[in-house]
């Protein structure tokens, strides 16, 4: 059994599991990528940043310092005991906990009185498998504090953290709503890598079935329409959970802020365009590859067609000349057999002179 199969029936048997508890029990659905949850938290303000490596739940610290922001990045989702601990630290509807679990859950916002929680896909291109790699992430927007969710250590958040070493004027001086953006853009940025990646592939695959299709070539267009459609379900959905926290969360956001979520919502659309144009172009390739692979037939029958046709007309002549009957005319001439060559040379030239005139060679 494939390991894509074997994922999938993992992930069937934990939805079975959530249909008998009630709404708002966690239950853990996805693959387990890393043995300990590890908690990272960065502090910032405009005078300092602090930083502390791998946290004990029961150390975070309570985000209520005037003009500091804190950020607080969990790896791991699979530990239900610390995830639904970290809910009760900050407050977090039961619902909300569910949703951080449940890795197969679908990119959106929702606004709560105290928090704004967003969902989404972290996107990489794997260059040695040549597949897309997908990673939940969930965000908790607080007054204050931001925390992050993923499956797995290693994310795309590293030039935002490098921004907050450097004290770059944006991020210290705007609050957690910035931090916020800052992640989910960079999440997005790397749609356009991922994107760029596999249309490279499908161009070049495009290209490929013009000039030389291979058997092998379908079950490639198949892997290929399986990326797409995987960064199509990551992106559209987020569309829709970007409105939402323009429209219903803007006390989440200040007015520095939603210029930026504006230009965030741009990046979506564009990222939105370029999956669709991939996905046009992928769905004439099947077409595309069964018309090339008949025109390749259509050629080789062409050429065999041609060379039937020419030797036609000298298997009937050496067919008669050769049922060797004693009284048959020519049999004891003395060149009869130059001249039989002579007939079916000129024979087959006139006749391919006249599959060249018709453009049929």
């Amino acid at each position: 059994m494939s390991t894509g199969k074997k994922r999938r029936r993992e992930k069937l048997s934990q939805r079975r599991a959530k249909t008998s508890t009630a709404p708002g029990t966690p239950i853990f659905v996805g693959e387990r990528k890393m043995d300990d949850i590890r908690i990272d938290i960065m502090s910032y303000g405009q005078n300092q940043v602090l930083e502390l490596k791998d946290v004990p739940v029961q150390e975070l610290p309570d985000p209520s310092e005037e003009g500091a922001v804190t950020w607080i990045n969990v790896s791991g989702v699979h530990d239900l005991g610390i995830v639904e601990a970290i809910g009760r630290k900050f407050n977090l509807h039961p619902l909300t906990v569910e949703d951080i679990v449940n890795t197969s859950q679908r990119p959106k916002a929702e606004v709560f009185p105290e928090y704004l929680f967003v969902v989404l896909k972290m996107i990489s291109y794997d260059d040695e498998a040549k597949c897309i790699d997908v990673e939940h992430v969930s965000l908790i927007l607080g007054k204050g504090y931001v925390i992050s969710f993923l499956e797995d250590e290693g994310d795309v958040f590293d030039m935002v953290r490098e921004r907050i070493r450097k004290s770059k004027w944006m991020m210290v001086n705007l609050k957690s709503d910035y931090l916020a953006y800052a992640l989910i853009d960079s999440v997005v940025d790397h749609y356009f890598l991922a994107v760029e990646k596999v249309g490279d592939f499908i161009e070049d695959m495009d290209d490929h079935l013009l000039s030389d299709p291979q058997p092998g070539d379908l079950q490639e267009i198949h892997r290929l329409k399986r990326d797409v459609l995987i960064l199509r379900k990551s992106v559209w959905p987020l569309r829709e959970g970007i409105g939402i926290m323009e429209k219903n969360g803007t006390s989440f956001f200040q007015t520095e802020t939603k210029v930026f979520m504006r230009d965030l919502y741009d990046h979506t659309i564009q990222v939105i365009d370029m999956v669709e144009a991939l996905r046009d172009l992928l769905g004439g390739m099947h077409d595309t590859y069964l018309s090339s692979v008949s025109n390749r037939m259509n050629e080789v029958m062409k050429v065999l067609t041609i060379i039937a046709t020419v030797f036609i007309p000298l298997t009937f002549i050496a067919g008669v000349y050769g049922m060797n009957f004693r009284y048959m005319p020519e049999l004891e001439w003395r060149w009869g057999y130059p001249l039989v060559w002579v007939v079916m040379v000129g024979i087959g030239g006139s006749m391919i002179l006249f599959f060249k005139r018709k453009k049929w060679l």
